[in-house]
């Protein structure tokens, strides 16, 4: 049997993968997240995906394996007025974030790349989530940033959190996407790959 692979050291993606009800292992491909001289939003967020699913670390992680596996790797590039939008790392960076983003439409780049090791096919997927926040105060960026502390996300918010209260609206083809990990286009490469699910 096949293990599954997530690769990645994301909490928030190792969540949404426990959904699925199904075993796997997790393994951080630690990569070079840095976005190549005039390379678009959606390209950077599909190379990252790409390069973590074959990542050298990775592939001697894979190959200690007693089985083949398929290899989940993701990555998700948020962008508001032409520029990308890290993860803060500090309160006082998200809070300037924040502030830049107060009454903007941010576009979130979500790219997924599965790899079948059995066989070296793939199945990728890109969704496009877009998230316009609320002309927000100071004051409700500073409680909302002591309440959910999320120095570790891209845009400075948690949106599976306290997070969705920042939002005006979000549109998406999938909910998930947004969080880290597009189970939608997941499933149906997992199918494409033969395996039932649900």
């Amino acid at each position: 049997m096949q293990v599954l692979v997530l690769a990645s050291g994301s909490q928030y993606r190792a969540e949404l993968l426990n959904r699925l009800n199904r075993p796997f292992q997790q393994f951080s491909p630690n990569v070079d997240e840095s976005p190549k001289s005039a390379e678009s939003a959606p390209d950077l967020a599909t190379r990252l995906a790409k390069t973590k699913s074959e990542a050298p670390l990775l592939n001697d992680f894979v190959g200690n394996l007693p089985n083949s596996a398929i290899v989940i790797a993701s990555d998700q590039v948020a962008a508001v007025d032409d520029k990308f939008l890290g993860k803060p790392g500090t309160l006082e960076q998200a809070s300037k974030q924040l502030c830049a983003m107060r009454g903007k439409t941010v576009s979130f780049y979500t790219a997924l790349y599965l790899r079948n090791t059995a066989n070296d096919h793939y199945f990728s997927a890109l969704d496009v989530t877009t998230a316009t926040l609320r002309a927000l105060e100071l004051d409700e960026i500073e409680r909302y940033l002591i309440a959910d502390n999320p120095i570790d996300c891209a845009g400075s918010f948690k949106v599976e959190s306290l997070g969705i209260s920042l939002f005006e609206r979000i549109e998406s083809s999938d909910p998930t996407a947004l969080v880290g990990l597009p189970m939608i286009q997941l499933c149906k490469g997992l199918r494409r790959f033969g395996l039932n699910v649900p």
